[in-house]
């Protein structure tokens, strides 16, 4: 325990000088504080030496700008205070004045760490220091350390300002803020880090094109401000890395045309027939005996023209955008322009589908029994005038989980997922999986598309939750996909990239297919 008084510290004026001094706190105990390295300090209590030789007073940590010296030290509660002579100068009396004015408040010490560690938040810990110098500056790193009174009445006789020390005061060990010390030779300004203004794109590789010192100096500054720069500081010297291929929230699948089948296109022409049959031959049995006449027939043919409809679009992109990203903009472009062509076409081919559409079924309840009845009842009607059978269920993903959540009396999955336990009474009237599109509801081949929700464009369900039962046989779609097409365009540095295609979608037998519709 070292005990400290104010005689033992300060130094008085001598008998008839004029005073030109200031006192406050060079350096608050215990208080944290980034100085102008970049380094987390933090002084102890003791130390900073009270005796020895006298530390010279600075402007702003400058050598070469001496204007007094510190003529009184005393180690007190708070941190380490002091009082200093300015000289009698043309740069004192200046200082004196800027003093007096507020334009300079605060006090920075400079101080070469003897003893210092640095504890577990990488915070330097000063134990034991040298107190170099005091120098006056605007911004102190630390909070504390303010003038707090001047006394500079030229004539006037005044004493030194004396401050008592009011309590003890421990120094206390380096050894208790870390148990690993680490020697710190470099001298430490404990000055208020200096702003950094970031170099703007040009500026940064300018520098690079310079290389050598220039380039290194900056990156040094870069470092050194690194605690005060987010990335938002800095889009333009930040790489921008893109990782992996761009995501894209949509699947880029066809359910409706997938299952039905995209047939080639008939080249040439706006428009192309498609025969029908419309007037069927009717065969009776051949009048009793031989040689009799049989009944006469006819078979009737009808063209249906189907016209041919482009469906496509078109982005510009600059030449810069081409060329300067990676992964390669034009690459991306391209597949999203594919996939919107696709979705573009499947909705076409399912509201043709939905529109000509005249027979329907009603389902009153999402149970068990009105399902059942209504999809057999479509395959009644379906086979009735033709013996086909249903193939397909075009339902639209609200429906395809409505169906999925029926359960039985028992409260056991109408469509068990197919790889649920063989458990004894287990339903056997499909399956389905909540992880998969792919599905057999009463035998048929389950297309669940998000175009035969209601509402959809023209051909959409009226506004009810869509399905239709239907043999595929029933439908055509024909399409000739061109594909994407580009263009350079001169005048304005671009690129316009194209993806256009033609299908035709065309219902060849409306009795092929029933809606079944909500009551």
């Amino acid at each position: 325990m070292i005990r400290l008084t104010a005689t033992d510290t300060f130094v008085t004026a001598e008998e008839g000088e004029t005073p030109r001094s200031i006192s406050g706190i060079a350096v608050p105990w215990n208080v944290e504080a980034t100085v102008s390295d970049g380094t987390r300090v933090k002084f102890l209590p003791g130390s900073l030496p009270v005796r020895g030789k006298a530390p010279k007073l600075l402007k702003y940590h400058d050598s070469t700008q001496p204007v007094g010296v510190v003529t009184g030290r005393m180690d007190s509660e708070k941190g380490m205070l002091f009082t200093a002579k300015i000289s009698n100068t043309r740069d004192g009396a200046d200082v004196i004045e800027l003093i007096k004015d507020g334009a300079i408040d605060s006090v920075s010490v400079g101080v070469n760490p003897i003893d210092a560690s640095y504890d577990e938040s990488g915070t330097l810990v000063v134990a034991k220091g040298e107190w170099q110098e005091l120098s006056l500056v605007t911004a102190p790193a630390f909070a504390g350390a303010q003038i707090t009174e001047v006394a500079a009445a030229e004539g006037t006789q005044q004493e030194t300002p004396q401050v008592e020390a009011t309590k003890d005061v421990q120094i206390e060990s380096a050894a208790a803020v870390s148990a690993q010390p680490q020697t710190v030779s470099a001298p430490l300004w404990a000055e208020a880090k200096k702003s950094f203004k970031l170099p703007s794109p040009t500026e940064y590789m300018a520098a690079f094109v310079r290389g050598g010192s220039d380039f290194a100096q900056l990156n040094a500054n870069i470092k050194a401000a690194a605690p005060d720069i987010t990335t938002a500081d800095t889009p333009g010297i930040l790489p921008e890395t893109i990782v992996g291929s761009v995501y894209d929230g949509l699947n880029a699948v066809r359910p409706f045309v997938s299952a039905i089948g995209a047939r080639a296109m008939p080249q040439g022409g706006a428009t192309f027939r498609r025969p029908k049959i419309t007037t069927r031959p009717v065969v009776t049995q051949q009048p009793t005996g031989q040689l009799n006449a049989l009944d006469p027939s006819t078979v009737g043919v009808s063209n249906t023209d189907i016209s041919k409809l482009t469906f496509g679009t078109y982005v510009t992109l600059s030449e810069q955008d081409l060329d300067w990203t990676d992964p390669n903009s034009l690459a991306i472009v391209l597949d999203q322009l594919a996939v919107a062509y696709g979705q573009a076409t499947d909705n076409y081919a399912v509201d043709t589908m939905v529109s000509g559409v005249t027979q329907f079924e009603t389902l009153n309840n999402y149970e068990p029994k009105d399902l059942i009845e209504c999809i057999y009842g479509a395959a009644y009607q379906i086979s009735n005038t033709s013996n086909y059978l249903p193939t397909h269920y075009f339902v639209a993903p609200i429906t395809w989980a409505k169906i999925g959540m029926m359960v039985d009396d028992a409260n056991r999955p109408v469509f068990p997922f197919v790889g649920a336990p063989n458990l004894t009474g287990t339903n056997t009237a499909g399956t389905l999986a909540a992880n998969s599109w792919n599905g057999n509801p009463l035998g048929l081949v389950l297309v669940v598309d998000k175009n035969m929700a209601g509402g959809t464009g023209s051909g959409g369900l009226n506004g009810v939750v869509g399905h239709a039962a239907g043999a595929a046989a029933g439908f055509e779609f024909y399409e000739q996909q061109k594909g994407a097409i580009s263009i350079d365009v001169p005048s304005t540095l671009g690129r316009t990239i194209a993806f256009r295609g033609y299908a035709a979608a065309f219902m060849a037998d409306a009795t092929k297919f029933v809606k079944i519709l909500k009551a």
